[in-house]
């Protein structure tokens, strides 16, 4: 077996590795959801991606730290899935701790939406679509920006349209009228956060290279 051949079955080992985490967690939260409907709605999301993630798996491939990274944010999505985020027992711990006046579990999600996927999208722009790297290191962080407004009307849709009875649930806003645009302004944070580091570690790279 060449090193090629074997880099290959490492990383389909770890990627069988994350794909078994993931469904163990993602049955977990159907088995033990405590409201059924609003599950439904929120997976809803959940599997487009993993269609997305199957179906360009032959052609498109992300690196192993990329699929890590996905793994670990639909982990965290789907937990909130199970109780709701706004009952999340998770966030009352959190909420506890930190002596907060809400579950902040629904904060943390959107958090991690731009700082654990940010690196996806760097390279998937910059190894699929052949960006520049100027344009590769700061279009996450406009693509975070942009899904996050777009997830907030989905949101408002659901809620005021098509699932009304689920809508509290579902938003969580838990009396914050302003729950939105925090969302939305914890996914820049964090994409802003992992753009920082990544480009920090380019730089100290370039210059030990250099050395």
């Amino acid at each position: 077996m060449n090193k090629q051949t074997a880099n290959s079955a490492k990383k389909k080992k770890l990627i069988g590795l994350f794909s078994l985490v993931f469904v163990a967690v993602w049955a977990d939260s159907l088995i033990g959801t405590t409201d059924s409907t609003n599950w439904c709605i929120e997976n809803t999301l959940t599997v487009i991606s993993l269609l997305f993630l199957i179906f360009t798996f032959k052609k498109y491939r992300f690196s192993n730290f990329s699929y890590l990274l996905i793994c670990i944010f639909l982990c965290l999505h789907v937990y909130g899935s199970k109780y709701t985020y706004a009952d999340n027992t998770f966030g009352f711990w959190l909420q506890d701790l930190f002596h907060s006046p809400r579950n902040q579990y629904d904060r943390l999600v959107h958090f991690s939406f731009g700082f654990l996927l940010y690196y996806p999208m760097q390279e998937c722009f910059s190894k699929w679509l052949k960006y520049p790297p100027r344009i590769v290191l700061l279009l996450p962080i406009m693509v975070t920006l942009s899904i996050s407004c777009l997830y907030e009307i989905i949101e408002w849709l659901v809620a005021d349209v098509f699932f009304v009875e689920q809508g509290a649930s579902y938003l969580g806003i838990q009396g914050d009228v302003w729950d939105a645009q925090k969302d939305m302004a914890l996914a820049f944070l964090g994409a802003v956060i992992a753009f920082l580091f990544f480009y920090g570690y380019q730089k100290n790279r370039h210059t030990n290279t250099k050395i």
